[in-house]
């Protein structure tokens, strides 16, 4: 295979990572300039972003340094009880930097990997600021429900600055069962009608927000439509909580009811809500 064809079937795998274009055509055109004979190139990135013959070809420097990481990860994650809270939010930071960073410099190139370490970092997020908070006998559910606020937060803003839908979603979800979590505590009295009332006008005005906003921005617009689907059944959901209160039957009914609603209006409205959804 000459230079030429050597630096298009790179180009083209520079495209099918950067997802430029679909991975169908990709194929296609890898196809086309592929002698017959020839091998197809080693395309798997792996895991986050390595491939085979990266593995083979690395250097013992590589490795050594790749251990050490893991063993001070090891040995951070083994004695994190005992540190003092300083170095407890030093060892935690770094982790999240790290991730954050690393994912950040990968997205543009390799957007699966780009995924894995963002989500990874959010995740530990999470994981890591509730863990803390138990270990120092922080346990009010305001502190506990705030802190899952400003992580929520951080999943969006992530979200939008790397573009990923999922992020943005996760984010949203969460900040949903903020909100009823804030109901439950809240409202002194809670039945049927308060539930519904409480949950349904937001998933529809989420589904108005993701029309509104399409032109804009087709994944926001999306995440939101999405959000509305999910918030319609919050009530439900709350409601399996605490069956014996409202009764098995009453909100399997209601369930069910609700779903064929759902799916009346959007095949009535099939034509309308796929042209700002999906293009």
């Amino acid at each position: 295979m000459d230079e030429k064809k050597k630096m298009l079937i790179r180009e083209i795998e520079h495209w099918r990572r950067s997802r430029l274009l679909p991975e169908q055509y990709c194929d296609f055109l890898i196809n086309i300039y592929l002698d017959n004979d020839a091998a197809k190139p080693d395309t798997g990135s792996g895991f986050l972003g390595l491939s085979s013959s990266q593995i083979r070809n690395s250097n013992w420097k590589i490795w050594m340094l790749n251990l050490i990481i893991a063993a001070a990860l090891s040995f951070s994650a083994l004695n994190f009880n005992a540190f003092e809270l300083p170095m407890q939010m030093g060892v935690a930071l770094a982790v999240l930097t790290a991730c954050y960073v690393w994912g950040g410099l990968k997205r543009a190139k390799e957007p699966m990997a780009a995924q894995i370490l963002l989500g990874m970092a959010s995740l530990f997020l999470l994981f890591i600021g509730v863990y803390m908070m138990k270990l120092h006998g922080i346990e009010e559910p305001v502190l506990v429900v705030g802190y899952v606020f400003i992580t929520s937060l951080i999943w969006m803003i992530t979200g939008l600055l790397a573009r990923l839908a999922l992020f943005q979603l996760c984010g949203w979800v969460s900040l949903v069962f903020c909100y009823g979590w804030l109901l439950h505590h809240q409202l002194d009295a809670i039945n049927w009608f308060t539930l519904e009332i409480s949950w349904v006008p937001l998933g529809i005005l989420f589904c108005w927000l993701s029309w509104l906003i399409h032109e804009r921005s087709r994944q926001i617009g999306l995440v939101f439509f999405l959000l509305g689907l999910i918030v319609w059944y919050m009530p439900e959901l709350y409601g399996m909580l605490y069956a014996e209160k409202y009764g098995e039957q009453a909100l399997q009914w209601l369930l069910l009811s609700k779903m064929c609603m759902q799916a009346a209006i959007l095949f009535v409205w099939r034509k309308k809500w796929t042209v700002w959804v999906m293009g």
